[in-house]
């Protein structure tokens, strides 16, 4: 039974107090605090350093993946600019599973123990300290769990030979997409485009969180009706 009126201790492991917050764990979650320090989750040494990952292990694990993938496609008798339009429809088939994976299950409702636990450790630590470097990428023993799905589900729709050559286009788009995430949270872009792409995200994180579901664009956002008013607008209304 959920104790009614239950605080979280951030001095102390919090994966396995959230879950005690009930209905409240929704709310708790989404006062981001913006310290770049972040939180213990587990009393466990062993456990807590599973949890954390620097940014450079995704393209280090998952580039050389991505290279094997699409040359097997090639090597099954596919030519450069078909390998080209192969791989770019892996990553456009990435871009909507990026936007759906955080719009419907990151962003699930939850109020049970396990419930609350589960998502906090999927996604909700993330917006609880957003600055917190060392869980702002997807574990790459996580990653490769999803892989098997996702392959399988390619090989449903496309051909043997192209297969391949989507699964890579399609693990390419996910680490543009983890990368450019840590990007967007710790760097300070100059140009335009990656200025806006920023403000946007963080739009996402610090005032209209059930909204603007995309990280490396705002496309299915637009497509699926989940822009973000400007201020102004919501001003107006």
């Amino acid at each position: 039974m959920v104790a009614q009126g239950f605080s979280v201790d951030l001095n102390k492991p919090l994966v396995f107090q959230v879950g005690h917050l009930g209905e409240d764990y929704q709310e708790w979650v989404h006062q981001p605090i913006a310290s770049k320090e972040g939180p213990r989750f587990f009393e466990s040494n062993f456990w807590e350093s599973l949890t954390k990952n620097k940014w450079w292990y995704i393209p280090l694990v998952w580039l050389p993946v991505v290279c094997w993938s699409i040359s097997k496609s090639v090597r099954m008798g596919h030519n450069f600019p078909h390998i080209g339009l192969i791989v770019c429809c892996g990553i456009f088939i990435w871009t909507l599973m990026e936007y759906t994976l955080h719009r419907f299950l990151f962003h699930i409702k939850t109020k049970s123990y396990w419930g609350n636990t589960l998502h906090y450790l999927l996604h909700g630590c993330h917006h609880k300290h957003p600055m917190d470097g060392l869980r702002l990428v997807f574990p790459p023993a996580a990653t490769a769990v999803l892989c098997f799905p996702f392959w399988n589900l390619l090989k449903l729709v496309s051909t043997p030979s192209t297969t391949p050559g989507l699964f890579g286009g399609g693990l390419l788009g996910y680490v543009m997409y983890d990368v450019t995430h840590y990007y967007l949270h710790h760097a300070q872009p100059t140009s335009e485009v990656p200025r806006n792409l920023k403000k946007y995200h963080l739009n996402h994180h610090f005032r209209i969180q059930n909204r603007g579901f995309g990280i490396t664009s705002s496309f299915w956002d637009k497509v699926f009706g989940t822009l973000p008013q400007s201020k102004a607008a919501a001003k107006r209304i």
